[in-house]
């Protein structure tokens, strides 16, 4: 998706996402968290390689989407069909609200699984409309007086642009972490 033109690029990271709650409805139908309940192992730890495993999703997908964003800023950043796009750059702001989106994810829709571990559509539903708040506000944002920096094409602003992927990254990771440990405590109270 970051290498479409004209397309919402953040989509990419829905998608993605959307694939990642089709293998939690697979899993609930084959019964995988009562299975591995079952095995000799902690609760929590059933928690912790869910996250891992959504984690380790996201990370390839970003890998993916960030080398899109490589090849957008150097190799084809002269194209025109990019240059003259209304929407936002594939950049690598693009990519710190991917990771945004990715961190909704976990935190909205893995926390709500992690309290019934069976029932996952309401947290869903809060997760898309959560996200796509996130890929309108940020698809508008470039087009506020003295916000265009979040839309730099090719290597401009390559500071504030890494500042604002790092502070992405810090995100993800916080509401990782954090939606984890409550993930955990609320699957521990789960009787299965």
């Amino acid at each position: 998706m970051f290498l479409l033109p004209g397309y919402p690029v953040l989509c990419g990271a829905f998608f993605v996402s959307l694939g990642l709650f089709q293998e939690f409805q697979s899993a609930r139908e084959a019964n995988d968290i009562v299975f591995s309940v079952l095995l000799p192992i902690a609760k929590k730890d059933v928690v912790k390689g869910k996250y891992l495993f959504v984690c380790m999703i996201e990370g390839c997908a970003l890998l993916l989407m960030a080398l899109s964003v490589v090849l957008r800023m150097t190799v084809f950043s002269k194209l025109a069909v990019y240059r003259n796009n209304e929407l936002m750059n594939a950049n690598l702001f693009a990519l710190g609200m991917a990771c945004v989106i990715f961190s909704l994810f976990n935190w909205i829709f893995l926390g709500g699984f992690f309290k019934t571990a069976y029932k996952f559509a309401k947290p869903f539903v809060l997760f898309v409309i959560a996200a796509f708040l996130v890929i309108f506000i940020s698809e508008a944002l470039h087009h506020v007086p003295s916000l265009e920096v979040v839309n730099a094409f090719g290597t401009e602003s390559f500071t504030t642009q890494v500042l604002l992927f790092g502070s992405g990254i810090i995100i993800f990771l916080l509401m990782t972490v954090l939606s984890c440990k409550g993930a955990c405590k609320s699957f521990e109270k789960i009787d299965l």
